[in-house]
């Protein structure tokens, strides 16, 4: 199968996450056989993002803008900040994993910059990442692992002007995503244990606005979370 580098987006060049992605798939196909012991995820947590800079054109004249927005992570308000995930970890190299990670982070302007009467993403960013993941196996029930990951975001676009004139409210393909992570897993027994971990992710946002408009801006989103992980065996 070919792999190309292509652009997410018309705006933006993301060639560089096409390359992690083909780097991805490779490792996992040289990881050996298919046989793996597969850990099922559940985590809650929280997250907060810094200013960024938002450009946008509502195509009402006045052509493409720019605004520094303060986000807010909502971390605290329905629905809460969640997550779901499936590791592999291979018989072959039991410290190695892939993993397909989903995660509901939410991210609000505030305070609402000028022109705008809704700029968020409450119903989530949204991300999935495919990641490859190293965790340091010892004689102890305290597991510390890593992982880096790369995939995409389908955010719930909420953004109105001031009078109305648009305004868009539904799901997009977002952009690219990519996240790294760190944590600790805690053995409870053979099938259950919990843990605690931190993120670092990056969305490409880069979506349409009602009457052809477009929105892009690069969004760092700094996570923890805390959830137990359910081993189904080797298969």
């Amino acid at each position: 199968m070919d792999i190309t580098c292509d652009s997410y987006g018309s705006r933006k060049p993301r060639k560089w996450a096409a390359a992690m992605a083909m780097s991805a798939a490779c490792f996992a196909q040289s990881a050996g056989p298919a046989a793996a012991e597969l850990v099922l995820s559940f985590y809650l947590g929280a997250n907060a993002s810094p200013d960024s800079t938002v450009e946008y054109d509502f195509k009402e004249g006045a052509g493409a803008q720019s605004t520094e927005v303060s986000w807010d992570g909502e971390a605290l308000k329905m629905p809460p900040y969640f997550g779901v995930r499936a590791t592999w970890w291979f018989d072959t190299r039991p410290n190695w994993g892939v993993a397909f990670d989903n995660v509901h982070a939410k991210i609000a302007a505030d305070p609402m910059p000028e022109g705008f009467s809704a700029l968020e993403f409450t119903d989530g960013v949204n991300m999935y990442t495919g990641n490859v993941q190293y965790r340091w196996l010892n004689d102890s029930r305290f597991t510390p692992y890593a992982g880096v990951g790369v995939g995409f975001t389908t955010p719930h676009v909420e953004v109105r002007t001031e009078g109305g004139s648009s305004d868009t409210f539904e799901y997009q393909f977002g952009g690219a995503a990519a996240q790294a992570l760190v944590g600790v897993d805690y053995r409870i027994n053979d099938r259950w244990s919990a843990f605690g971990e931190a993120k670092l992710a990056k969305f490409w946002l880069d979506v349409d606005l009602e009457n052809d408009g477009w929105l892009e801006t690069d969004v760092v989103s700094r996570q923890i979370a805390f959830g137990v992980n359910y081993t189904l065996g080797r298969r």
